[in-house]
């Protein structure tokens, strides 16, 4: 074998001095970090602001809710009262109905009569409403 087909078959490894190995990767750390902006701040001030966000967001439609439920009840309260004045106006009605009835009966009429002087006739009179017949044909 010759000395170039030896070296072809067993690269050698190259080796740089440890001294440096150091600052390469220290310097290739700096720029890879150079390249991404610091994550351990910035997201806990992304979650404080979102978090922050969220409440607010959460609080304002917790309001919102709330005018809308107070809304409701205020209309219930309004409905439950209409039907209560609706129930005594109903109840008035009716009483004033039973005080018209009870003057318009027959024999109220004839007590109330009596009392201004006033006496059953003797003699009723009917009077008969329908037309006189026309032209000879008489109805029945």
């Amino acid at each position: 074998m010759s000395q170039a087909t030896a070296r072809i078959a067993s690269p050698r490894p190259v080796v740089t001095p440890s001294r440096n190995r150091k600052p390469v990767t220290e310097r290739t750390a700096e720029v890879i970090l150079g390249l991404f902006p610091d994550i351990s701040s910035g997201t806990r001030a992304t979650h404080k602001f979102f978090a922050t966000f969220l409440t607010i967001v959460s609080l304002i439609g917790f309001l919102f809710l709330l005018g809308i439920n107070t809304l409701l009840a205020q209309d219930a309260f309004t409905l439950s009262n209409l039907k209560v004045e609706a129930k005594q106006v109903a109840d008035q009605r009716d009483a004033i109905n039973r005080a018209i009835d009870s003057y318009a009966a027959p024999e109220a009429l004839a007590r109330a009569a009596t009392a201004l002087g006033m006496k059953p006739s003797e003699t009723p009179v009917f009077l008969n409403l329908t037309p006189p017949a026309q032209n000879g044909v008489e109805r029945g």
